[in-house]
Parts: C-alpha cells; sequence; structure tokens
C-alpha cells in the first residue's frame, strides 16, 4: 500500500500545471470550462435522457428519518430485490468542522437514518466513507461532526478515503488533462456507492450538492488538501471528471438545514426542511437547486452534465413526493461575477 501510494502521489505531482496553466484553467472555470453554455443545453432535448427525483419532508433532525428515507426509496422503486447482498458505501459531506455549526456537514442523524434503512433492506454491508479535503485528522472531524457517536451506536465501519488504498483508472470524462483518476479501492469494490451531500452553496461552484460531493472521494494523498491538483485543473470539469468515471447509485441530500451566502464553510444555516433523493445525480443536483430558488442552467457542471449523465430540464424529471413549489426557499449567494447566472430566470 505504500508504495502504490508513493507512485500514486508521484504521478499527481507530475500532473499539476505550470503558472501560466493555471491561469489559463482559472479563466475557463469562471467562463463555464468545458461546460457548454447554459443557454445551448436549456432549449436541447437532453438526448432523451429522464430521471425520477423524489423530495421528501423532513421538518427537523428529531423526525422519523429512517422512515422518510425508506418511503423515499419506495418511491423511487428501490426495495429488498435491488439491495440485498449488496455492499453500499455512504458518501457524507465531512468538508471541515467548527464550533456551533453543524450546517456545514451532512448532519450524523441523516446519515444514521440512510444507514438503518439500507440495512431493513438486507444489504450485506453498510460502510461509510470520506475523504475530506480540509481538515487532514479524520478522527477529529468525526469526533466534532458527532458522527463518530452514529458509527459507534449503529456498528458501522468507517473508512478514510484520503488513505485508503488508490487505484487507477481511466478518466471517462475528460473535461480536464488528466488521462487517469485515483480512485480508493474501498469506492471501487462497492456494488452501491450513495452521494449524501448537504444542501449548500459555493464560492466556485455557485452550488455544492451530490456531483460536487463525489470531490470527497479522491485519496488526499494523491490530490492533496483541499484536492489541490483537482482545483487546478478547474472544478466545474473536475467534478464531470469524476461523475463520468464514478457512477453514484442513489444521492440523499440533507435539505432540512442547508448553508447559503459564504459556502461551502462559511455561510448561514438556511432551514428548508427535506431530503431530495434520486438515482440520477444531475437531476438530483437540479431539482435542489430549483428548491434554493436558483437556476440550475447557471452552473457551469450542471449544464455540462446536461444531455450526457442526466437530465436538468425541469420537463425531464419526473417529481416525486413534494412539489419544488412546496418546499421552495430561497437562497442567498455571493454577489460576485461568476456566480450571477444561477441568480437568472
Amino acid at each position: 500500500m505504500h508504495d502504490a501510494t508513493d507512485e500514486a502521489g508521484r504521478r499527481a505531482r507530475s500532473w499539476l500545471p505550470t503558472r501560466r496553466e493555471v491561469l489559463g484553467i482559472g479563466g475557463l472555470l469562471l467562463a463555464g470550462g468545458g461546460a457548454l453554455s447554459y443557454h445551448h443545453w436549456r432549449k436541447g432535448h437532453e438526448n432523451g435522457l429522464r430521471a425520477d427525483v423524489c423530495i421528501a419532508r423532513a421538518a427537523n433532525y428529531d423526525a422519523e428519518l429512517a422512515h422518510v428515507v425508506a418511503d423515499g426509496l419506495r418511491e423511487l422503486g428501490i426495495g429488498r430485490e435491488a439491495v440485498r447482498g449488496k455492499q453500499i458505501v455512504l458518501k457524507p459531506n465531512l468538508v471541515e468542522t467548527a464550533a456551533g455549526q453543524p450546517h456545514i456537514n451532512t448532519s450524523p442523524q441523516v446519515v444514521q437514518a440512510v444507514i438503518e434503512a439500507f440495512r431493513r433492506l438486507d444489504a450485506r454491508q453498510v460502510l461509510v466513507a470520506e475523504g475530506q479535503g480540509h481538515r487532514r485528522d479524520s478522527g477529529l472531524v468525526l469526533d466534532e461532526s458527532g458522527m463518530r457517536d452514529v458509527l459507534k451506536e449503529t456498528a458501522t465501519p468507517f473508512v478514510d478515503l484520503n488513505h485508503d488504498e488508490p487505484v487507477a483508472v481511466r478518466n471517462a470524462g475528460a473535461w480536464t488533462s488528466l488521462k487517469s483518476l485515483y480512485l480508493p479501492k474501498t469506492v471501487l469494490a462497492a456494488d452501491w456507492l450513495v452521494s449524501l451531500p448537504k444542501l449548500k452553496t459555493h464560492h466556485w461552484a455557485g452550488v455544492t450538492c451530490a456531483m460536487k460531493n463525489l470531490f470527497g472521494l479522491m485519496p488526499g494523498l494523491v490530490y492533496g488538501w483541499p484536492k489541490n491538483v483537482l482545483h487546478h485543473n478547474g472544478i466545474s470539469n473536475s467534478i464531470l471528471d469524476i461523475n463520468t468515471t464514478v457512477r453514484s447509485a442513489l444521492a440523499i441530500v440533507d435539505g432540512i438545514v442547508g448553508m447559503e451566502g459564504d459556502g461551502p464553510i462559511m455561510g448561514s444555516p438556511k432551514q428548508v426542511g427535506c431530503l431530495i433523493m434520486g438515482r440520477n445525480l444531475p437531476a438530483v443536483d437540479a431539482t435542489a437547486v430549483r428548491v434554493m430558488g436558483l437556476n440550475p442552467y447557471g452552473v457551469d457542471y450542471l449544464s455540462g452534465a446536461s444531455g450526457r449523465l442526466g437530465p436538468i430540464r425541469h420537463e425531464n424529471i419526473t417529481q416525486l413526493g413534494e412539489a419544488i413549489e412546496a418546499v421552495r426557499t430561497r437562497f442567498s449567494v455571493l454577489d460576485v461575477p461568476h456566480l450571477r447566472n444561477i441568480l437568472s430566470a
């Protein structure tokens, strides 16, 4: 493992761009990178792609969340036959912790509910895995976030993806110049990878949700803290590469209390009161953005995913559970030029 990690790290460092390349990539990021103009995809037919997304009400974290999750899975047609005998890897968002700010991370209560729901469907094993992007001490993050208590109570193993053995796979997206992506062996061995993000704004990407949450799959031993190699290659394009190469089986967004403003860490809590669930991550994220009262066509990685990885047009998403209008809660975003498209109608 040590030799493989050293080799992965050496290769990752060789990918770091020159200063001129970084400046060029930064310009592409602000302009949308490899993602096509959102005006183009707004008028497109998305190659016939369709998806179901379920919005489930949950007023607070004291609700019977395991039942809420189970009902949502049922709405999506996910039952015991689909889950029995499968290894389930749950990927929450544990980017960082700060005293008195639980809205930074996926709630431990939501993670516990998902663990219980999958076990009731006879999953062979449920794991929680994360490669947080800021703090290197995973134990401290688990303790301060409250996730450690849930792991102990439910006897659920945790895998630190920052230090899990990296395996090189072909970059199936080719949105960046990276020819290979190094993925943890735990992720590659999963039958179902479940993205469990927090509903948040993001000061660079506009919104961070199910697709952006997969940044945390990428091991820090290869990509640095906070995933510097990926940032240098463009956030939106890296999101598209990861989501093309690693197909998540399901997303469950913690939208009970989200974050607005200067996300993903410095923002303010925003009460919404719902979970957003679906098997197609672009469709889930587009729905989440609409719940936030924002414009999904203005999110670069969503416009890039449209018609390729999934649908983002409202007409191509079958809405289950609650209507978007019933839970829509306007989120504030930073007033900076590269985020203004997500405010437009």
